[in-house]
């Protein structure tokens, strides 16, 4: 089986190549596509320091990349990480959150990334119908939904923090992550995990009144005892940014750089020197990789008190391994439970069928389909419904053009909440 992968130049790609090598996932063959020259000569030579992966070719377009594919795996980054770093101040200039994927810098990062992805979609239709697209692109929702307007249910978004949050959160509570049972339910970097079943038993409510045990991981450190044994559920570590948005702002502000010209300027000095020694490339990037994990999400555990990501942390579900067994029980008609992003299909009652929501899934060879679940309690689903608005509305701005929409959009976020605010950050970002 022949794999695309498009923004093959990005610095995660290695991740996927690794793990094809590692675990026999049906790929024979890997095609490699990006914009940018440079980042993917190097990335390339990465790979090479990998043994046991599939062949590589890199593709001459986007269309050859497509040709004969049998699976798509995207992950682009429109505007690249200078893109980033404008959202990011854009946001935090008019004094709101400007993360990648959450608040003004998740919805100016969809605006602009939106239309490419949908004529990937739009490509993908023409010249390999067949093929089932892997979308990682962030903002992942926002992104998945556009294409599942062309690609219906062949596209499917994944995410690695639902099953990091799942297996963090099964070793807490004394329980091995490979056999738990497990409820999940939100969008994509808003979801809430309801019960964590083992042997029968659902072990989250002796977790949440477990303060010891809530104080080893990630997410009990992040949003504490108290809070989470008030919510009676686990919340996705990005629910800080929400629950905590002006602690997490005050720390994002007091900051000496945001995230994105941290990582603009880490990714810009591993590229520049793996391009000069392709031979050190491999072990470049891996301490680039783990630098990178060591300070993932740095504003919110300042804000919760400053500490920092033990082993188990940095262990969590890792999206290559999601993509992986995505693509390997579609590709044998296993049927495997997943935590993926994909249309609603009534999953959500109060939102559109064609909404895309994060959820656990079963996977076949016909795809990935909705699980039945509890409905969400009020308070989660008015949040969802909130931001589920704001994704839509930046979805038609991106496809349309329309400014209306886009203020809407930012307008309508609950990170963002004011259309004087929205306004003004529209006219610093390069939108439309």
């Amino acid at each position: 089986m022949r794999l695309s992968l498009l923004g093959g130049g990005g610095f995660r790609v290695p991740l996927v190549y690794g793990a094809l090598a590692r675990a026999d996932g049906g790929i024979t063959d890997v095609v490699l596509h990006d914009t940018d020259p440079l980042r993917l000569r190097v990335i390339r030579s990465v790979l090479d320091g990998i043994d046991g992966g599939p062949r590589v070719h890199v593709a001459a377009d986007l269309d050859d990349a497509l040709r004969g594919a049998d699976f798509v795996f995207s992950a682009i980054r429109v505007g690249g990480t200078a893109g980033r770093v404008r959202d990011e101040r854009a946001a935090l200039a008019e004094g709101v959150l400007g993360q990648e994927t959450v608040g003004a810098g998740g919805l100016l990062y969809g605006l602009r990334t939106v239309p490419v992805a949908v004529h990937i979609a739009e490509r993908v239709r023409a010249l390999a119908p067949s093929a089932w697209v892997v979308n990682f692109t962030n903002p992942a929702g926002i992104v998945t939904e556009a294409m599942s307007a062309v690609l219906g249910d062949r596209v499917i978004g994944i995410c690695d923090s639902p099953v990091g949050l799942v297996r963090r959160a099964a070793r807490a509570a004394g329980a091995d992550p490979d056999t738990v049972d497990y409820d999940y339910l939100g969008l994509n970097h808003l979801g809430w995990l309801r019960s964590l079943h083992s042997a029968g038993r659902d072990l989250l409510p002796g977790l949440l009144a477990d303060p010891a045990a809530l104080g080893t991981f990630e997410e009990g450190r992040l949003f504490g005892a108290q809070w989470l044994a008030t919510l009676g559920a686990l919340p996705n570590e990005y629910l800080h940014y929400y629950y905590f948005r002006r602690e997490t702002l005050a720390a994002a502000r007091a900051a000496g750089e945001t995230r994105g010209a941290f990582l603009a300027r880490q990714q810009g000095a591993f590229f520049a020197r793996a391009a000069e020694d392709p031979a050190a490339a491999a072990a470049l990037w891996e301490a680039t990789r783990r630098e990178r994990e060591e300070t993932y999400l740095a504003e919110a555990r300042s804000a919760s008190g400053g500490w920092q990501r033990d082993a188990d942390d940095l262990d969590g579900g890792g999206y290559d391994r999601v993509a992986l067994a995505l693509m390997r029980a579609i590709a044998t008609d296993r049927p495997t439970r997943l935590i993926l992003n994909v249309r609603s299909a009534g999953t959500v009652a109060a939102l559109p069928d064609d909404a895309v929501v994060e959820t656990v899934c079963e996977v076949t060879g016909s795809g990935a389909r909705p699980l039945p679940g509890a409905a969400p309690g009020a308070a989660e689903l008015g949040l969802m419904l909130q931001v589920k608005a704001a994704e839509r509305a930046t979805i038609a701005a991106a496809t349309t053009g329309s400014r209306r929409a886009a203020l809407r959009a930012l307008a309508l976020h609950p990170l963002v909440d004011s259309p004087a605010v929205a306004d003004r950050i529209l006219t610093r970002a390069p939108w439309p």
